[in-house]
């Protein structure tokens, strides 16, 4: 036991100082670019839906944020909209800039239901949530979030492991990835989900989504049972592999899910790891194989919609 438990140590030792390395090539950067530029605000991009009609529609929209059409109601996963990430002091927000267009939210269809998945800077952005209240718009958000959400939504529902609840005509029921909530070194309370969205099904679509959100490799994705689209990050493994999953190991949750399509999410928007911009779509292909035409929403804003069933 003592050589085990001296081993584990070991192990996270070298983890801690190859997270360290990877954090120091990058951040000293960022933050002096953060003093330099301030909240800059940039033009935005519009997004034309008007040819995401249902039964089942998407777009990435950069980084975790995807816009859903499902039947005539409208999903948004963890919106971020800000040229920059991080803590917010004063006129400065500390932290990773954006690297792609960010869309403006003023542009986007009225929003039945955004999900947020953990309170991570890069899901849970303060900024973009207030530019989306309305008291038409719920929310529902991991575990002992509820208090990050910026007041003025119609109404905010926290979703433990395994809980379901309706919103409206869909239900969703919370999943435990592969991962942590944490906003900060001392909050660990804080839950963090992936989520199963179910529409009302029409006699020929199930309609029915996996957003993943982040994780590690995880057999829990085996228990979803089939989906019509899953929703998986694939990028920011380098080296946190122990958090977030290779484009490899998505493509081996989305075959557990049973997904028909996959969108792929979490790469190019923020300089978060080390892998080369492009390598995670580039590997997650490959690991598809003749499948490759099932991984739809490639491109920042492109509208996918589901093929009708025959």
């Amino acid at each position: 036991m003592p050589a085990e438990r001296e081993q584990t140590n070991a192990e996270r030792l070298k983890r801690a100082s190859t997270l360290a390395r990877s954090g120091a090539r990058r951040y000293p950067t960022e933050i002096m670019n953060s003093i330099r530029q301030g909240d800059v605000a940039t033009a935005r991009q519009a997004l034309d839906h008007a040819g995401a009609d249902g039964p089942l529609a998407a777009a990435w929209l950069g980084h975790a944020t995807v816009l859903v059409r499902l039947g005539e109601h409208w999903v948004l996963t963890d919106p971020v909209f800000s040229e920059r990430i991080g803590v917010k002091v004063g006129p400065w927000t500390f932290g990773v800039g954006r690297l792609l267009p960010a869309f403006d939210p003023a542009a986007l269809p009225p929003i039945d239901l955004i999900l947020i998945s953990h309170a991570h800077f890069d899901h849970l952005d303060k900024p973009s949530l207030k530019a989306l209240t309305s008291k038409k718009t719920r929310v529902i958000t991991a575990a002992a979030t509820k208090g990050l959400i910026p007041r003025g939504f119609a109404d905010v529902r926290e979703l433990s492991w395994e809980e379901s609840i309706d919103a409206g005509p869909l239900t969703l029921r919370a999943m435990r990835p592969a991962h942590w909530g944490a906003r900060a070194a001392w909050d660990k309370h804080r839950g963090f989900n992936s989520y199963i969205i179910d529409a009302p099904s029409a006699p020929t679509h199930a309609n029915r989504v996996l957003y993943a959100g982040d994780t590690a490799m995880s057999d829990a994705y085996t228990k979803v049972g089939g989906v019509d689209l899953s929703i998986f990050g694939i990028g920011a493994y380098d080296p946190w592999v122990h958090a977030h999953a290779t484009p490899e190991q998505v493509w081996a949750m989305h075959q557990m899910a049973r997904g028909e399509f996959l969108l792929p999410i979490h790469h190019s928007t923020y300089k978060l790891s080390d892998e080369p911009s492009g390598e995670p779509l580039t590997r997650l292909l490959a690991a598809a194989g003749d499948r490759a035409g099932s991984v739809v929403g490639r491109e920042l804003g492109d509208i996918w919609k589901r093929p009708a069933k025959t």
